[in-house]
């Protein structure tokens, strides 16, 4: 991970310092590195997890992510990103999705050295994660269950990339077909368990903890999966906080207090609880897919990874 993170600091350099210092604003905030930490881990299951290849593959997903978060917080309208201000904050919208685009071109460059296989797979990546966040924006078919819908976001727009990173590690560790299969499969569950976690924590943290302002979903009017849990209740002691969800009945992106309300019900609504129960069932059917490695610390550390993912608290 030392030897990616220089290589990320390296990469978002700019030949301008105003491109520069707007493209290492989000790496310098920190983050987790799970994408990244995730392709070396999968790089472990085969016989060279220390070539150059799985370096830049860690270089690439990581690049992808950042991208990907400028966009995000323009989209969301978002002020804080991993406890700074978010670049659209700091600057403005036009700079934050430039940079974004910045970044994306210096993913790119960096798959075209990886090969076509790479690049067909990032291309297929990139196109799964942008259909998520457009798919977000729009409700389910008459008649499609709300959550399924929801899931089928998650996938696209967290679950795609994060299934790369266990390919991309597995594929240049030089991993068996059958092993990189099983790992895609692992790194789309834990993909999605993660992003579940995120839903989890956007509704149950401060601000202090997660790093990111609490309720942005909520106040974007973004159903995650802990919301739509408690639209779903039949408990007539729920009939306040569903009014608040309702758009039709309260204005959440606007009314503070109401915006207050809504996140108090829902951190103490048994939503809460049950979403974290579906993350953790999520976990154990990523684990099975390890089934495909032997006993030993490459598939301890898969099986611990895929754990913390869903017991996460930050």
């Amino acid at each position: 991970m030392t030897v990616v993170e220089k290589a990320l600091n390296g990469h978002v350099q700019g030949r301008a310092r105003y491109v520069t210092e707007a493209a290492s604003h989000l790496l310098e905030a920190g983050g987790k590195r799970f994408r990244p930490l995730l392709v070396l881990l999968a790089a472990e299951a085969g016989p060279t997890p220390e070539a150059d290849e799985v370096v830049t593959a860690a270089c690439v997903v990581e690049l992808t992510h950042l991208a990907s978060l400028y966009h995000d917080d323009v989209m969301d309208e978002a002020l804080l990103r991993r406890g700074a201000d978010s670049a659209n904050a700091r600057w403005d919208n036009l700079v934050a999705i430039l940079t974004g685009d910045f970044l994306f071109a210096r993913s790119s460059e960096l798959t075209a050295d990886l090969g076509p296989d790479a690049v067909r797979i990032q291309a297929e990546t990139f196109g799964r994660l942008v259909e998520g966040q457009i798919m977000e924006t729009v409700p389910p078919e008459p008649g499609a269950d709300p959550v399924a819908h929801h899931l089928d976001v998650v996938a696209g727009k967290t679950g795609s990339l994060i299934a790369t990173s266990a390919r991309y590690g597995a594929m240049f560790g030089g991993a068996s077909p059958e092993v990189v299969a099983a790992l895609t499969a692992y790194g789309e569950i834990v993909g999605t368990a993660f992003q579940l976690s995120d839903d989890i924590l956007d509704i149950a943290s401060e601000s202090g903890e997660s790093g990111k302002t609490p309720g942005t979903d909520l106040r974007e009017g973004v159903p995650t999966l802990p919301v739509l849990y408690a639209q779903a209740s039949t408990d007539p002691a729920d009939a306040r906080l569903q009014s608040l969800l309702d758009p039709r009945v309260s204005d959440l992106a606007t009314d503070d207090a109401l915006h207050a309300e809504a996140l108090t019900l829902l951190r103490t609504h048994p939503a809460i609880a049950q979403a974290r129960a579906y993350v953790v069932a999520r976990s154990a059917e990523a684990k099975a897919h390890l089934d495909v490695l032997p006993a030993g610390p490459v598939r301890g550390a898969l099986e611990a990874f895929a754990d913390i993912v869903a017991t996460r608290s930050a």
